[in-house]
């Protein structure tokens, strides 16, 4: 291929731009489409120049056309062709080891692809800042595409720039890339180019780089190229040998093919049928010539440009080439080469897909089911799911398929059914599992999958039927701990403590662990219902004690037992578990994982209601706003917590991305919620209401988190001075405490017991009563460890006690108030905190040295130009934001620093060392 770029420096500098932005800490992903042939290998190979320049490891790694035989081909190819210091990192990682050469997997298979995800995501992190191209993602496998999803939701804020190629005249309308290419398209993360044909210009100055053509000649090649940079290439080539110019592409490549020696063309044809790559020594087997002849021959190739050395083999110079000479092949011919290449392979994948070539369905049978086992063990489940139904779909064709499989056609159709859940499609699971007798184990996947599909009636019914068919103990055990889980949250949920117990005795009888650790998990929220929290406690303890041998039970003990700890306001407990929970998913390569995730959620909490402020903004820093999906709007809504206590100016960017995900419930209560105390901390009780409404819209009646939603709505309400519907908010609120949502009030802990009161005392507040006594309980509610509350309470106790007349109290419970603000840089309490005290007339006392930390970045700006002398419209023009705003800013200045006119606030910046 020619070295020069011509033409397509505007394409070169949009990637250029995504491979700054990563190097900054912007991560992003480059698609870049185009016919075959149109140039887009090359410019890859421009940006693969430009990371080098900049630093950046790079990875490169090569689809090929197998279709999903062989899984993570490109991730193996890129890793085996890395730098030596980027193979050592992943071979530290055994989940990425077994892709190397000389390595063999052997991970259990459930959860391997979440773990194989989270391992190369941290890999990327590792060797940060880091270039990941995966070149002809048309010929990507499932797993493939999934990583490639994965990767361009997953990296945000790291140095990583992710890239890949794949042809537009190949995505047909079912072609499995076009919903993926649909789906990044939309995510902001993700930069698209499509390469068009060269303009004549361009081509000419192209063709002319490769050789010397007179004008006639260079008319020729220009006019019949089409803007194919690669066709140009052929048709230039031709041209300099004097040949004839063929009609179609495919009929010139071949002209190309047809002037090699007989020996020549029998190795290339060889190697056509081998792939877009070949080793050297399996094509000298498959050609069939001496040593001498077959190196006379690929010498001729390679001088020809129609192979080039490729490691210990060779590989086609462009895939079209390929192409044109496997298409030319005649049927027996090609048999016969494909029956070669399984002669001589060893992986189980490959030598499906040459036994299937060669019409060896026997042969494919066997292979086919080993690939599925492999591609298991590796972490494909999609890629086992389609070489189990290959195998299924061949089964009635051959004698012996059992033994060829390895088992029987009933335990390869479960086992299919079972990795096609694992891949994330449910519904194909429950499809198969409902085609296979009902055995026991059979109802009790089938119970499992349509519980997680939320059809609790079917799930019930088949988990019931998984107990009634049990054919062991074991058998027996997990289907009545399905059983248990699905009537939980049902009117039926009297039967699950003995369900439960019934479940524990058998696995505790059978050995079967995962069954007993489940029985305990549900037995324990059961019983926490019920308030018996010290028996929820003990349960949870026995449940995450000892591995049970199934990562996402074990995850999912650490994170209920760190649950109870955090609802019962245990927080030293609840982190030291949820550390252990985080470090075992860091370890296992299950930081994305469902209880992986949740981990991290709850782990934020922690610090966030603890007052570690600092740490939760550096974990929610990583809760990307940019959103695509749900459960990413859902990790967002996270960051509000600490985003809108802090004021920061993140927040309206993040309710932006997330205001098209308010169609799901929880989506709308975490962000809503969160909305409607940014809305009364700027001023708008009106929009607060509003986005209360919502989050309570969202709610069934009687779920606790109604409390804190309705707390904050009778906020609202007194903002306004409005009493209309506060009795229906608060009667709302008792109804959860007092009911819950099974009909029988549940434990509420001593936060839920807090924001209890809170609704009390913001519901006579409502009604003009400022209720010293109450305010006191709420602030001794919240004064188990949740620090931003207690002091937002105090806050409403020191105007209580100044309107009850307590001046001295009031003061001394708005200064622990305004201490506590500072130290969490909660800007917006911190503000009104300082416009209280300025109408109670606290004093000078009030700034207590520390009024910096009162301001935002913005307000210090404005403060240092006030200073300075600069009236609101000048500060508005040096500092490119509306005058209005300004005058907002000078206002919460001047409040915060007790000051009266824009002088005094001057003269208190200067004493206290604020204007740098």
């Amino acid at each position: 291929m020619n070295g020069t770029l011509v033409g397509r420096s505007i394409e070169l500098a949009r990637l250029v731009r995504v491979l700054d932005a990563a190097a900054e800490g912007t991560a992003g992903v480059a698609l870049i489409g185009g016919d075959a042939g149109i140039g887009k290998s090359r410019l890859v190979g421009e940006v693969v120049s430009e990371a080098r320049e900049r630093g950046f490891n790079v990875l490169v790694g090569q689809c090929a056309e197998l279709g999903d035989a062989l899984p993570y081909l490109p991730l193996a190819d890129a890793l085996r062709s890395a730098d030596p210091e980027v193979r050592e990192a992943a071979a530290a990682h055994p989940m990425l080891s077994q892709l190397l050469p000389g390595t063999e997997g052997t991970q259990s298979a459930a959860l391997t692809q979440q773990r194989l995800f989270g391992t190369l995501l941290g890999l990327l992190s590792e060797l940060q800042p880091v270039l990941f191209v995966i070149e002809d993602l048309h010929w990507a496998d499932r797993s493939t595409r999934d990583l490639l999803v994965f990767l361009s939701r997953m990296v945000q804020t790291e140095r990583v720039c992710v890239a890949g190629t794949y042809r537009t005249d190949d995505l047909h309308r079912r072609h499995p890339l076009r919903s993926v290419l649909a789906e990044l398209k939309r995510l902001p993360t993700v930069t698209n180019v499509e390469l068009g044909p060269l303009g004549s210009g361009d081509m000419s100055d192209y063709v002319m780089t490769l050789g010397s053509l007179d004008a006639r000649e260079l008319g020729m090649v220009v006019s019949r190229a089409d803007g194919n940079p690669f066709y140009a290439e052929e048709l230039a080539g031709a041209v300099a040998e004097g040949e004839t110019l063929p009609d179609s592409l495919a009929s010139l490549l071949m002209s190309r093919v047809e002037v090699l020696s007989p020996a020549s063309q029998q190795v290339l044809r060889a190697a056509a049928v081998a792939g877009r790559r070949v080793e050297d020594e399996l094509l000298r087997e498959v050609s069939g010539l001496p040593l001498p002849d077959f190196e006379e021959a690929v010498r001729e190739i390679v001088s020809r440009g129609l192979l080039r050395v490729h490691g210990h083999g060779y590989a086609f110079r462009h895939a079209l080439l390929q192409e044109a000479v496997y298409t030319d092949l005649l049927p027996g011919e090609r048999t016969r080469l494909h029956a070669d290449f399984a002669r001589l392979l060893t992986s189980p994948a490959e030598l499906a897909h040459h036994h299937l070539a060669s019409h060896n369905l026997a042969g494919a049978v066997a292979a086919s089911a080993e690939a599925g086992r492999l591609a298991e063990r590796l972490g494909a489940p999609a890629e086992a799911h389609r070489h189990y139904d290959q195998v299924l779909s061949l089964w009635d064709r051959v004698s012996d398929a059992a033994e060829l499989a390895g088992e029987s056609r009933i335990a390869l159709a479960f086992r299919s059914a079972v990795m096609a859940a694992d891949s994330g499609d449910n519904h194909r699971a429950v499809h198969a599992l409902r085609a296979l007798p009902p055995t026991s184990e059979v109802s009790e996947r089938l119970a499992y999958y349509l519980f997680e599909m939320d059809d609790t009636e079917g799930a019930i019914a088949a988990a019931e039927h998984a107990v009634n068919t049990a054919f062991d103990q074991t058998a027996l055990a997990r289907a009545l701990a399905t059983y248990a889980r699905a009537l939980l949250w049902t009117p039926r949920h009297a039967e699950v403590e003995q369900l439960a117990h019934r479940a524990l005795e058998t696995a505790r009888a059978a050995g079967a662990k995962d069954a007993e650790a489940g029985a305990l998990l549900t037995l324990a929220t059961f019983t926490e219902v019920r308030h018996d929290v010290i028996r929820a406690h003990e349960l949870i303890e026995l449940a995450s004690a000892e591995s049970t041998g199934d990562l996402a039970m074990d995850l999912r003990a650490h994170f209920h037992h760190a649950r109870v700890h955090y609802e019962q306001g245990l927080l030293r407990q609840a982190a030291e578990v949820a550390d252990e929970g985080i470090r075992l998913a860091d370890e296992t390569g299950l930081r994305w994982s469902t209880y992986g995730t949740d981990l991290r959620f709850l782990r934020f909490l922690i610090h966030y209601v603890a007052g570690e402020w600092d740490e939760a903004e550096a974990v929610a820093s990583g809760f990307g706003a940019r959103v695509g999906t749900v459960p990413e709007a859902t990790l967002s809504s996270f960051a509000l917590f600490i985003e809108v206590a802090r004021g920061l100016p993140a927040v309206e960017s993040r309710l932006a991305w997330l205001r098209p995900f308010w169609d799901d419930a929880l989506v709308v209560y975490m962000s809503r919620g969160l909305a409607a105390e940014h809305a009364l901390w700027t001023g708008d009780p009106a929009a607060a209401l509003d986005h209360v409404a919502a989050a309570l819209d969202s709610l069934l009646p009687g779920e606790s988190g109604t409390v804190r939603i309705a707390a904050i709505g009778l906020w609202a309400m007194a903002s306004l001075g409005t009493t209309e519907g506060a009795d229906e908010l608060a009667d709302r609120a008792r109804f959860a405490v007092d009911s819950g949502p099974v009909g029988e009030r549940g434990p509420m802990g001593p936060e839920g017991n807090a924001w209890a009161l809170r609704v009390e005392a913001e519901w006579h507040r409502v009604h003009g009563r400022l209720d010293v006594s109450l305010w006191r309980q709420v602030v001794e509610a919240f004064s188990y460890g949740f620090v931003y509350e207690e002091a937002r309470a105090r806050w409403r106790l020191a105007e209580a006690l100044l309107a009850a007349g307590e001046r001295d109290e009031a003061q001394a419970e708005w200064e622990r108030a305004r201490e506590t603000a500072l130290k969490l840089k909660a800007a917006p309490l911190e503000s009104a905190l300082a416009e209280f005290g300025k109408r109670a007339r606290f004093g000078a006392g009030q700034s207590g040295g520390h009024v910096d930390g009162a301001l935002t970045a913005r307000e210090q700006e404005v403060l240092r130009l006030v200073a300075e002398g600069l009236t609101n419209r000048e500060i508005a023009e040096r500092l490119f934001i509306a005058q209005k705003t300004v005058s907002v800013h000078v206002s919460n200045i001047l409040a915060k620093l007790g000051a009266s006119t824009r002088t005094q606030a001057a003269a208190t910046a200067r004493r206290h060392g604020l204007l740098g």
